[in-house]
């Protein structure tokens, strides 16, 4: 993995969905799960499920997208979709390898956490797997505490499905 040279100051964080974002976070989530996890094209298409449902009850005063850019690239990618019971789930977070490690998903979680507390959410959470470590720390020192686990082969091999909750947004 090539590190990039840059800082977070380089890079651009945007909140408004433009044509082809959508489809290109499908693109690489896809992609990038399958060089580094060895995912199959049900993750894939999971993906693309959930940010077409994430578009289609899209309420601007509840839900939010936060877009990295960097020379006119996508870097990294998360959004809040709002749910019931005055709840939000974060999604689809992504950092391209190069871009980690530089503080970007510090500064995504804490965006979202803020945004969270703009909003009144009383509380938030998550789907990971049990192989993204990094991704589980970073929600853990954010609050978020593993709450449920279940087997699963939806993404085309054995692993666990982890859900992490942040109950009472402070």
């Amino acid at each position: 993995m090539n590190k990039i040279n840059a800082t977070l100051d380089d890079i651009t964080i945007r909140t408004d969905l433009m044509p082809g974002d959508l489809g290109y976070v499908i693109y690489r989530h896809g992609e990038l799960y399958h060089s580094e996890y060895n995912y199959g094209i049900s993750f894939e298409t999971y993906v693309g499920a959930g940010l077409y449902e994430f578009y289609s009850s899209y309420d601007p005063a509840m839900d939010r997208v936060w877009i990295c850019e960097h020379e006119n690239k996508i870097v990294g990618f998360v959004l809040l979709m709002h749910r019931e019971n005055n709840a939000a789930q974060l999604r689809y977070f992504l950092i391209e390898p190069e871009y980690r490690g530089i503080g970007l998903g510090k500064k995504l979680m804490n965006l979202y956490i803020d945004f969270l507390k703009e909003k009144g959410y009383q509380s938030s959470y998550l789907w990971t797997t049990n192989e993204l470590y990094s991704a589980a720390s970073l929600y853990k020192r954010h609050g978020f505490e593993l709450t449920e686990e279940k087997p699963s082969t939806a993404f085309g091999k054995p692993l666990m499905e982890q859900r992490y909750d942040l109950i009472n947004v402070k």
